[in-house]
């Protein structure tokens, strides 16, 4: 039997599907091994810039949507609150499609009573919102560096060299960088306060965070460009950061092989003919023009 992370709730945001920077096939592979009750899917799960530019959708990438189709589908509430990246699904808000219910925003409830407010984070981030050509541009030099990170690291593996993160180290490098995350966290939270909410989940800066901001609870969930995590709730109301490389590490030194997948693909699919295209009327193209 494989290993299951079971949670009351898992959290998942900026999976950038459609975009080569993404890690589809390490998402896929994580979801298999989940069993939750409910799921937030916290923005930037589908990457509309960079399908607007260019169509990629490969194999991998649709197993992780089927993937989600399939949890729905076996009992998990799924629960889609859209990023700036793909900002066209927020015209479906409230609807519900293949088991997937689009919100704008969401309210959660821990065990112990307390709310939560779940969104991606976007429009707390004053460049996204007046400045979208320059959000966009940064967008592709990110993947861009993240596609050369991934080809130096590739070439030190052959000499035995450690990983380096050429965007890590540049971030926290760049003073600009550090102040922008700690102020967009102290925004959120404190709008998360006057709301009402004891607490926040986002996305949008690809930084996993646990912690406290004068008494709000500050949870960000990462991302599946380079850090590959997760936020688990579990059933007595704590709170874990997954790292889902090294929880897939666990697995394989405990098991042969994977158990037998049904999502296996050994063809590129149709995109308008996978369940989550009825999300979008006649598919993702049309609101992929409306990205823009």
């Amino acid at each position: 039997m494989s290993k299951k992370l079971h949670c009351r709730t898992l959290f998942l945001s900026d999976l950038h599907l459609g975009s080569r920077a993404c890690q589809a096939e390490p998402l896929a592979r994580f979801l298999k091994h989940v069993k939750c009750d409910r799921l937030y899917l916290v923005g930037d799960v589908l990457d509309m810039w960079r399908l607007k530019q260019k169509w990629f959708f490969p194999n991998d990438h649709s197993k992780v949507v089927r993937r989600i189709l399939k949890m729905a589908e076996k009992g998990t509430e799924v629960i889609y609150v859209p990023g700036n990246h793909d900002e066209a699904a927020r015209r479906y808000n409230g609807l519900e499609f293949g088991g997937v219910t689009i919100k704008l925003v969401a309210e959660h409830e821990t065990p112990d009573g307390e709310h939560w407010l779940v969104c991606h984070g976007d429009r707390f981030d004053l460049v996204v919102q007046h400045s979208r050509m320059l959000a966009r541009i940064g967008g592709v030099a990110y993947e861009t560096l993240v596609s050369i990170d991934r080809r130096v690291n590739a070439i030190r593996r052959r000499f035995g060299r450690p990983h380096v993160s050429l965007s890590q180290s540049i971030k926290s490098k760049v003073k600009g960088a550090c102040t922008f995350i700690s102020r967009f966290e102290e925004v959120l939270a404190d709008a998360a306060r006057k709301d009402g909410f004891d607490g926040v989940v986002c996305g949008h800066v690809h930084k996993a965070e646990i912690r406290d901001i004068d008494g709000v609870h500050y949870y960000n969930c990462g991302d599946w460009i380079e850090g590959c995590t997760a936020l688990a709730e579990h059933d007595d109301g704590r709170i874990e950061l997954v790292h889902a490389k090294a929880f897939l590490a666990t697995i394989d030194e405990h098991e042969d092989s994977d158990d037998p997948d049904q999502l296996e693909i050994d063809f590129e699919p149709d995109w308008h003919a996978l369940p989550l295209t009825t999300a979008f009327a006649n598919g993702l193209r049309d609101p992929l023009d409306a990205a823009g």
